[in-house]
C-alpha cells in the first residue's frame, strides 16, 4: 500500500475534497502510475453528475492522464519498466472478450474501461490502471502537454486521419476551442485545405494563428453551408462543437461523397433529412476516442510537427475552480491538473 492524494466527490453532483486514499500494489496485467499531470475534460461532468450507469461514489474522476510507471503487476507485459513515462485517455482498457474486440475494435468495446467510471481516475497522485490502456510519451513532450492528447487529441486527430479526406482536399473543423483548437492545428499538418469555422469575427485571428487557410463566422450573414460550398464544398467536416443545430448547418457545404465526422456531443437530434444524404452520397457518422495505440501515434505525430494543446494548469488543490472553469466556457481551452 502507497499513500497518496485525490480529489473526490462523495455524491451525485457534490463538491470536490481533497482526501488520502490507500493505494495498492498493482495486480496482475496492472500498473501504478504517478501522476504528473491530469486534464479535465468536459465529459468527467457525466461522471460526477451520475448522468451515465453505474457510476460510483465517492468518485475519483480524470480520463487524460500522464505520468510515471511507478510499480508493475504480476503478467505485465515486459515491455514497460518502473520510470516509464505513459498516458492513459478515455480507452482506459478493455475486455478483449466481447465481439467488437474479437474483431480488433477495442476502442467500441461492449465493456470499456473508462478512467473516472471503471476504476479511480487521475485527478489524483497516483493512479492503477490496466496495462492495454499505457501509452508511450515522446521525449519532446511535456506531461501537461501528453495529458490533454491522450483524449482530446487522440478524438481530433483519428477523427481526421480515418476520414475520407485526403492531402489537398477541403476539410472544415466547426469550433475552435478545446477540442477545435487542435483539430485545426492537426488539418493543416495532414496538409488538408484547412477551414475554421466558429461564432463571431474575433475568433478570426485564432483561426489564423492555428494555420487555417479559411474563416467562417457562423454568425456572419452567410450560411455555412454556401460559405464552404464557395470554396468548392468539403470532404469532411469535423464536427467538434457541442451544438447540434451548428453541426446540422454544415451538412449542405459537403461535397459529393463529403463526410460529417461528429465528435461534438449534444443530446439534441440533428436536423438532417435522408435527401441531404441520398444524392450526393454524403455520409455521416460519430466518432470514438482512439486505443492506446492510437494516442502513441497522436503523440508522436504531434512531437513532429510541434502540435500542443492550449491549456492552463493548476495544483491539485485548486480543482474545483478548474473544474468550474471548464463548466462555464472560461477555461484557456484545456484546463490541466498538476497532483505532484
Amino acid at each position: 500500500m502507497t499513500a497518496c492524494r485525490v480529489a473526490q466527490v462523495a455524491t451525485a453532483g457534490g463538491s470536490f475534497e481533497i482526501v488520502q486514499r490507500e493505494v495498492p500494489r498493482p495486480g496482475p496485467g496492472h500498473v501504478r502510475v504517478a501522476v504528473d499531470a491530469c486534464g479535465i475534460c468536459h465529459s468527467d461532468a457525466l461522471f460526477v453528475a451520475a448522468a451515465l450507469p453505474g457510476v460510483r461514489f465517492p468518485l475519483v474522476p480524470g480520463h487524460e492522464i500522464a505520468g510515471r510507471v511507478e510499480a508493475i503487476g504480476e503478467g505485465t507485459p515486459d515491455i514497460w519498466h518502473v520510470g516509464d513515462r505513459v498516458a492513459v485517455g478515455w480507452f482506459g482498457g478493455s475486455c478483449g472478450h466481447c465481439t467488437p474486440c474479437r474483431r480488433g475494435d477495442f476502442v467500441v468495446c461492449e465493456n470499456l474501461k473508462v478512467p473516472g467510471w471503471a476504476y479511480d481516475g487521475g485527478y489524483a497522485e497516483a493512479v492503477i490502471v490496466p496495462a492495454d490502456a499505457l501509452a508511450r510519451i515522446p521525449d519532446a513532450l511535456a506531461a501537461v502537454d501528453a495529458a490533454p492528447l491522450a483524449c482530446a487529441g487522440v478524438t481530433t486527430y483519428n477523427g481526421l486521419r480515418r476520414s475520407s479526406a485526403r492531402p489537398g482536399d477541403l476539410v472544415a473543423v466547426l469550433g475552435i476551442g478545446g477540442l477545435g483548437h487542435l483539430g485545426v492545428r492537426f488539418a493543416v499538418a495532414m496538409g488538408f485545405e484547412t477551414v475554421a469555422i466558429a461564432r463571431g469575427p474575433a475568433k478570426a485571428d485564432l483561426a489564423k494563428r492555428l494555420g487555417a487557410h479559411h474563416y467562417v463566422d457562423s454568425t456572419g450573414g452567410t450560411a455555412v453551408a454556401d460559405a464552404l460550398q464557395a470554396l468548392g464544398g468539403a470532404r469532411a467536416v469535423l464536427a467538434t462543437a457541442a451544438n447540434s443545430d451548428a453541426i446540422t448547418a454544415t451538412v449542405d457545404g459537403l461535397s459529393p461523397r463529403g463526410e460529417l465526422v461528429v465528435i461534438g456531443a449534444d443530446a439534441a437530434p440533428l436536423g438532417i433529412s435522408p435527401n441531404q444524404l441520398l444524392m450526393n452520397g454524403r455520409v455521416v457518422r460519430g466518432h470514438p476516442s482512439g486505443t492506446a495505440q492510437d494516442i502513441q501515434d497522436t503523440m508522436a505525430f504531434s512531437a513532429l510537427h510541434q502540435i500542443r494543446p492550449m491549456t492552463e494548469t493548476v495544483p491539485l488543490e485548486g480543482v474545483a475552480e478548474a473544474y468550474e472553469k471548464m463548466l462555464s466556457g472560461a477555461a484557456r481551452f484545456r484546463m490541466v491538473l498538476a497532483p505532484r
